[in-house]
């Protein structure tokens, strides 16, 4: 018998998990239109490819990172692509003042809120923990407490609009790794927190999903310099805002380009990471595939 269980019970849940993941899905990119998003993060990598699909769906759309040229130029991109508006809000997550002033600038600029995309991240080094407390509580502030912070200030219009938390996070948050401790602890930390948060919405009925999309490793620019050692760019002390005018009609999707090329298939990867995050936004916990 005892046999038999140790069976069974692995294949019973592969039949589930094949079930749950190849269910029939509803999404469509209609859904999205008009919606009010803020997406942190969005100046490159998995941010700004979001902040694209919602702007070929329609979304209105807030950004926010800490180098404002970049975020320019992924506005102006959003208008091109049919953003049924989009602006930004530059600065830094270190401040938790600025975590919720970008929340209180939707409230003005938007009206409102339906969706958070809580993607953004702090820099730290890859190699053996080198005991600088200082560090991990730097960055406990970005990763983890400045998405509670915005998380926090966005509720009342969530709640209201019955809208969606989306926190990007990675494998490092389920499965400790070694060389990246601070980072590791980050993500587990948000996993305990939005996990936990989840299920108190549920007892108390109330009508805000929680994603929480566990990526593997993407080759972005960031991770890159994460991996040489590089501490990032600088920070911008003063946030500014950019409104921008309703944009032409919306143009037509571009197809993903198609070549042999590493960098294509590199970007063709986090297309598709993108596209997941925003077609799974529900209550469940998310396991997107590896992209290198």
């Amino acid at each position: 018998m005892g046999r038999l269980q140790k069976v069974l019970i692995p294949f019973l849940g592969l039949v589930l998990a094949f079930w749950f993941y190849s269910a029939r899905e509803n999404f469509k990119p209609e859904m999205l239109k008009g919606k009010r998003v803020i997406v942190t993060g969005a100046s490159t990598g998995i941010g700004e490819q979001m902040a694209y699909h919602l702007a070929r769906m329609g979304s209105h759309i807030l950004i926010t990172a800490r180098t404002e040229a970049k975020l320019q130029k992924v506005v102006e991109r959003c208008l091109e692509l049919g953003a049924a508006s989009a602006r930004y809000v530059s600065g830094t997550m270190e401040d938790m003042a600025f975590a919720e002033h970008v929340v209180k600038e939707a409230e003005a600029s938007l009206g409102g809120l339906d969706m958070l995309i809580l993607n953004h991240v702090g820099t730290s080094y890859f190699g053996y923990f080198d005991g600088d407390v200082g560090h991990v509580r730097k960055l406990l502030e970005i990763n983890f407490l400045s998405y509670v912070a915005m998380t926090v200030s966005a509720l009342p219009m969530l709640k209201e609009s019955e809208g969606s938390i989306v926190v990007v996070s990675s494998m490092a948050g389920k499965v400790g790794f070694p060389f990246t401790v601070p980072y590791s602890a980050t993500k587990f930390a948000l996993d305990g927190f939005f996990s936990s948060l989840r299920q108190e919405f549920s007892i108390q009925s109330v009508n805000v999903s929680i994603t929480l999309c566990i990526l593997g490793f993407i080759d972005t620019g960031k991770r890159r310099l994460c991996d040489r050692g590089h501490q990032g760019p600088s920070i911008h002390p003063h946030p500014r805002v950019l409104p921008c005018p309703l944009p032409p009609p919306a143009s037509s999707p571009s197809p993903l380009p198609s070549s042999s090329s590493p960098a294509i298939a590199r970007a063709c990867a986090t297309h598709a990471q993108v596209w997941g995050i925003l077609r799974k936004s529900s209550l469940r916990t998310h396991f997107l595939p590896h992209a290198a």
